[in-house]
């Protein structure tokens, strides 16, 4: 028995919620199964091929919609889930039970964990510290900014190694490890730290970038990284340099897309007056009403950068 699952790739959540699902599945489905891991990412092509759907069983988690006919599970929690209103319909007329969405989740690994609990009966009591961070780090639940940033937690020097190694292989050994191991026994694995020092010294480094570039004006953090050689950073940078901020607009690049982020200060206690994830869905993209971000090709930095003005501009307004 073969088990495909294709989880949100170089994501806390997304690691987590592939180790939950996974091992629920085995206890309780298909014990002995072998399980194959493929991440995720958004591009702006945003098309799934066929040969992502090769095992005999077929997941998704954590990751947008596909109405093929090889995929048996779904689970997630984003508002922008579907890449098409025919993909919403597929999806409203599905009667097998197993592909369940809801955004009010926090995490995909916690909205897993409360369904098979009350659909299956299952339980994984091991995984229980698993579910919490995910929760903490998806939904931004820090208790300041300091704490999402230095990253003190074995979850959270997981969660910069999940996010900033090169490669799925990486992430993959850590899903793994997760669906078993308590994380603070992965996190200290030899392995691990080995990854995990390098990435801490650029994620240093990437707070001073951060801090050099970023700019605020009227509430709004904005910032360009296409000139840095940085894949990825802690999102949570900027509302711990710029406090006082409610919105962060940034440009950067990665091998496979140009990307433009938008977030919100999730220490703000004032209700927001934007959702984010219905403005990114404006220019193809999406996420949650506090998070979200687009995706163009490689090279495409100029019309990131009149994307990322805009939203800038419309937060400011």
């Amino acid at each position: 028995m073969r088990v495909r699952v294709l989880y949100h790739d170089h994501c806390f959540d997304g690691a987590a919620a592939a180790a939950y699902f996974s091992r629920f599945l085995e206890d309780r489905f298909h014990p002995g199964a072998e399980f194959l891991f493929t991440g995720m990412a958004h591009t702006a092509d945003q098309l799934f091929d066929d040969r992502l759907f090769d095992g005999d069983v077929n997941a998704i988690v954590d990751f947008k919609y596909s109405p093929h006919p090889r995929l048996t599970w779904w689970f997630d929690h984003h508002q922008s889930a579907f890449l098409s209103p025919e993909d919403e319909e597929h999806h409203r007329r599905d009667a097998s039970g197993r592909k369940l969405f809801d955004p009010s989740f926090r995490s995909c690994t916690g909205f897993i964990a409360k369904m098979t609990r009350e659909r299956w009966d299952y339980q994984a009591p091991d995984l229980a510290d698993l579910v919490h961070w995910a929760d903490i780090i998806d939904g931004a639940q820090y208790a300041t900014p300091r704490d999402a940033v230095q990253l003190d937690a074995p979850a959270l020097k997981l969660l910069l190694v999940i996010e900033a190694a090169k490669g799925s292989e990486p992430v993959q050994k850590i899903i793994r490890a997760m669906r078993r191991t308590p994380l603070d026994r992965i996190a200290a694995d030899p392995e691990v730290e080995s990854l995990f020092r390098p990435l801490y010294e650029r994620h240093l480094r990437s707070m001073e970038i951060i801090g050099r570039e970023a700019r605020a004006e009227r509430g709004v953090v904005f910032f360009d990284l296409t000139g840095h050689d940085l894949e990825g950073y802690n999102k949570f940078i900027p509302y711990y340099l710029f406090p006082d901020s409610v919105y962060t607009v940034s440009v950067s690049v990665a091998s496979y897309r140009t990307k433009v982020s938008v977030g919100s200060n999730p220490w703000v206690k004032a209700p927001l007056r934007h959702n984010l994830a219905t403005i990114c869905e404006r220019y193809g993209g999406g996420g949650h009403p506090r998070v979200g971000a687009i995706s163009y090709k490689p090279g495409a930095i100029a019309e990131a950068r009149r994307t990322a003005i805009d939203i800038a501009r419309e937060l400011k307004d």
